[in-house]
């Protein structure tokens, strides 16, 4: 086991050389064994991060820090999967002499590596990873990290003279400065543990900050993006759109943008040409060490320590139903509704057919009361949910904007658009600025689009040759003046404000209706068999009382059912929550007449 002395945060590298080193001295198993395997690298890292409390050491890369952090370090980046690169292949391990050296988790070699050597050739996986669009402000404090400013400003020039001699005089280190490059001209000794505890020296100050991406990023309205190298990793486990924390090494180096011609780095051949388009000296890498998944309970800075018992959610529902009904003008059948809404998310699918989805559409709207409660209710919906954005659904809108990703051929990339979303997105569409006008061929395609995110929860993806459905599960919510023709909602809720309530939550409320709604949607649903058969039987009794009873109706009274038994705690529908959904049916029903 690594010992005090490596400095994971700081020299990430050399911890993972020396692992290998010892790993691969050891005799056990022959470095070939290790293609694609873990030599206890990332059981260090993952015990260090997660047991010894060190992930708040590590900083959180985004485009206000990429200047001040030192390249080769620890990072950890938090992002969306907006495109998959494919594999690429590197030269995983040579000999140098008689001691194995590894290239893992870098994309250029820190030694000097003989032509020809007895070396091994392994793959890694590429993802080019954006900020989660629509990511809400809130979400950033459950994951602050060291100041990197404080950091980088708290070494004095005495301490900084002591690291330089320190280096120096080590015999078990050596520089990572070295990297490949012509400058590096310290040898590094075949029987030692080749460790730095420093991290190489870059300027801190702001105005160096390097111009990030340009334009050929292919993500509009975003100037960050990181390229991130996954290692070991079983396919399909990164999925497209999914939402991550990637935890390694950080490496931002302009040498690499333009490898000359007639360089001998073999690990130059090796460099897949669809990264050209992500050069280094503007899209940083990440390589990628610990990886894990994100959902809404990531996101929450304090997670109570309770179990989600039905008495404590019962009275954080309640609370929240109240919040709801004063953003909404004291519109109770509103706010009951939009609860339901916001607890909802799409649970299964088959064929065309969608459980768990509740799209609604506010009606009753116009530019004046939009301006009043929809800002309410779109600034409150920013304070609970992770991801969330507002669309102003005029005809200027439709005819330019672009919803639809697609492929570039050319390039090899995916260029987004507005629809390419994580999973537990929220949309608003604010349809009051829609007025009469002409729909050009990329109005009614992306008309179309809109409509088929709404009905199937599907959104369609450009590849130039052909079109390729993916599914989603995007919360959608649409603000009209009368029912939307344009997005087909499941639910027609007629709102009718009484009043203009002042509307204010505390911090400690809001964290609580956060950790209640990312409970609540977790939630498994289930009815007994006895209750079931009860409902279907009633379900039976009312097709036969109104002809214009459909399918689809009769399977969204069964959600709105679900979801309610869930935002009281059960994970098992009763008859009393069919009953609340009937009556508020009724209620419904009778503001639309």
């Amino acid at each position: 086991m690594v010992g005090p002395q490596y400095d994971l945060v700081g020299n990430p590298l050399g911890a993972v050389r020396s692992t290998f080193e010892r790993a691969a001295s050891g005799g056990h198993e022959p470095v070939a064994a290790f293609r694609g395997k873990d030599w206890g690298a990332g059981e260090l890292f993952r015990s260090f991060l997660f047991e010894q409390g060190g992930l708040d050491k590590v900083p959180v890369l985004d485009e206000s820090n990429l200047g001040l952090i030192k390249p080769n370090t620890l990072v950890r980046f938090r992002g969306m999967v907006q495109d998959m690169l494919g594999n690429e292949f590197y030269v995983g391990a040579f000999k140098d002499g008689s001691t194995w050296r590894t290239n893992k988790f870098s994309d250029s070699s820190p030694f000097s590596m003989p032509h020809p050597c007895d070396s091994h050739l392994w793959e890694r996986h590429l993802f080019h990873c954006v900020p989660v669009p629509g990511q809400n402000s809130w979400t950033h404090e459950s994951s602050p990290g060291p100041d990197v400013r404080r950091m980088s400003s708290c070494l004095t020039s005495e301490q900084r003279e002591k690291r330089k001699r320190g280096a120096e005089n080590d015999a078990m280190e050596v520089s990572e400065n070295c990297n490949g490059e012509a400058s590096c001209t310290k040898k590094p000794k075949d029987d030692d543990a080749q460790i730095s505890n420093s991290s190489p020296e870059v300027s801190m100050n702001e105005e160096h900050v390097p111009e990030m991406n340009g334009g050929d990023h292919h993500i509009p309205g975003s100037s960050f993006s990181c390229l991130v190298k996954v290692y070991d990793m079983a396919e399909s486990q990164v999925k497209l759109n999914d939402v991550a924390e990637f935890i390694g090494v950080y490496t931002f180096d302009p040498e690499l943008a333009s490898p000359s011609d007639n360089s001998d780095d073999i690990m130059f051949d090796l460099i897949e040409d669809v990264t050209a388009q992500l050069p280094p000296s503007k899209v940083p890498r990440l390589h990628c060490l610990v990886w894990r998944s994100l959902s809404a309970h990531d996101f929450l800075s304090r997670s109570p320590a309770v179990e989600p018992s039905p008495i404590l959610l019962k009275g954080i529902r309640q609370s929240l139903l109240s919040h709801l009904t004063l953003v909404l003008g004291n519109d109770e059948l509103a706010a009951q509704c939009l609860l339901l809404h916001l607890l909802s998310r799409l649970r299964n699918k088959v064929d065309v057919v969608t459980v768990g989805r509740l799209s609604m559409n506010f009606t009753g709207f116009n530019r004046e009361s939009v301006s009043v409660f929809g800002n309410q209710l779109n600034n409150l919906i920013q304070r609970l949910l992770p991801y969330s954005q507002t669309i102003p659904l005029s005809i200027e809108y439709l005819n330019t904007a672009t919803l639809q990703p697609r492929k570039d051929n050319h390039s090899g990339r995916l260029v987004t658009g507005v629809l390419q979303l994580p999973q537990g997105t929220h949309l608003t569409f604010d349809e009051t600025l829609l007025q009469s006008g002409s729909l050009t061929s990329k109005g009614v395609e992306n008309t179309m689009l809109l409509k088929n995110l709404m009905e199937s929860q599907m959104v369609e993806y450009d590849f130039e040759f052909y079109k390729l459905e993916m599914a989603t599960d995007v919360q959608l919510l649409t603000l009209s003046e009368g029912k939307s023709n344009i997005l087909p909602s499941d639910l027609i809720v007629p709102f009718r404000p009484s009043s203009v309530p002042a509307v204010n939550a505390s911090s400690e409320e809001l964290e609580s209706w956060r950790w209640y709604l990312a409970t609540v949607r977790s939630f498994p649903q289930s009815t007994e068999t006895e209750t079931y058969q009860t409902i279907q039987d009633e379900m039976v009794n009312a097709m036969r009382d109104d002809r214009n009873l459909g399918c689809s109706e009769l399977s969204r009274w069964l959600t709105m059912a679900q979801i309610t038994a869930a935002s009281f705690g059960e994970t098992s529908l009763s008859m009393e929550h069919w009953q609340m959904v009937k009556e508020l049916e009724r209620l419904r029903k009778e503001r639309l007449q």
